[in-house]
């Protein structure tokens, strides 16, 4: 009898250790990935910044050939831009960065968000400063946010109709291999994966928007919400997210009806699947218990990657379809040379990447054991 009890404190005690150690493990994995993150972040913020300096003097831009010397230089040195190039790169990543060191009369001009002390040199923790539009004056962060929930709207729309629709159609189609359901859901995919979005965004505009508008009650543009003239409030117009989600989702669909077919056949052919249906259990049950869960890692990764990439901004549809987003916004900052809010766009579009690729690889350990147990 307490032979039996030791081996039981044993076998409970290597199993904490052993969760222990997954902990340990995942915690390292998480610490590196954003290690990894962090050296994006520099590259991507060096990039953007002396590529935009090649585009000429944004004071000289917004001014015009009407603008004489003296407004000019006024406005250069409003904006800092009468600096050597290195002191403005060296500014900006100061303003972008969690942790930044200001003297006091930048800090009363800036007033970034976060906790700060000293006098003379202010040093704290804030929220990046993105600084301020060279239009409005308004605050890029905020312009961002504002335009940060039309995007999501958007992309979780357009993914979720791509994603629940492409794995069914993927699945129907490698288990009725080589019948007219796959040969169909290939070549809808094959379709989807060549139609350029701006094509398709301007066909099914005018297609579904103009032509049969009668019969779908939908508009050629539209944002989430508009304004009311009396009150001044948002209200919901949710109808016109039907056909920009629908264009969105068109290549992301095609991508991963393509996936789950060529992963969900390769898995089908392991030894396990074989083993599982040599003890008597149905297809559909050898399906959705065994085969579609060990084929979902390319899934994972053509999901997320596509989500990041709406959520950085689909410029095209966003503009055909007058959706208020990041893209449209991008597009409306290079159109006036408004700097600032184009460099938040792309400082913020890769946070937005690498936070989801950072997901996606968890969702891999969860999803997948092996990949848990090596």
């Amino acid at each position: 009898m307490y032979w039996i009890n030791g081996v039981t404190l044993i076998l409970i005690k290597s199993v904490q250790n052993y969760k222990s150690l997954q902990t340990r493990l995942l915690i390292g994995f998480i610490l590196r990935k954003i290690g990894y993150a962090l050296l994006v972040f520099a590259g991507v913020i060096t990039l953007v910044f002396w590529l935009f300096q090649g585009l000429g003097d944004p004071a000289r831009m917004m001014m015009g050939q009407s603008g004489d010397p003296a407004t000019v230089s006024a406005l250069r040195k409003e904006f800092d831009l009468d600096q050597p190039k290195w002191k403005q790169f060296l500014a900006y990543v100061n303003d972008v960065s969690p942790v930044s060191v200001y003297t006091a009369a930048s800090y009363l001009s800036k007033k970034p968000q976060g906790y700060f002390a000293g006098d003379r040199y202010r040093v704290g923790v804030k929220w990046p400063y993105l600084r301020k539009s060279y239009q409005n004056q308004k605050e890029v962060t905020a312009i961002l946010l504002d335009a940060l929930s039309g995007t999501l709207i958007l992309a979780s729309a357009a993914m979720l109709f791509a994603t629940f629709l492409g794995i069914f159609m993927g699945t129907v189609a490698a288990m009725r291999k080589d019948t007219w359901m796959d040969t169909g859901a290939v070549m809808t995919s094959i379709l989807g994966v060549s139609a350029p979005s701006f094509f398709m965004a301007i066909l099914i505009s005018y297609l579904f928007g103009f032509v049969l508008n009668r019969y779908t009650g939908l508009s050629m543009t539209g944002s989430w919400y508009d304004l009311d003239v009396s009150t001044g409030k948002r209200v919901l117009t949710l109808h016109n997210l039907i056909l920009p989600a629908l264009t969105l989702g068109i290549r992301p669909l095609a991508i991963i009806t393509q996936l789950t077919r060529s992963s969900l056949l390769d898995v089908l052919q392991q030894d396990y699947i074989r083993t599982a249906y040599a003890k008597g259990l149905t297809k559909w049950k050898v399906l959705w218990r065994h085969a579609l869960r060990n084929a979902m890692n390319p899934v994972i990764t053509a999901v997320t990657g596509w989500f990041a990439e709406l959520l950085a901004g689909a410029f095209f549809v966003e503009s055909i379809f007058g959706w208020k987003g990041l893209g449209k916004i991008t597009v409306e900052a290079l159109e006036k040379l408004d700097y600032p809010v184009v460099m938040g766009c792309v400082l913020f579009a890769s946070f937005l990447f690498v936070l989801i690729n950072m997901l996606a690889d968890v969702l891999y350990r969860i999803v997948d054991p092996r990949i848990r147990e090596r």
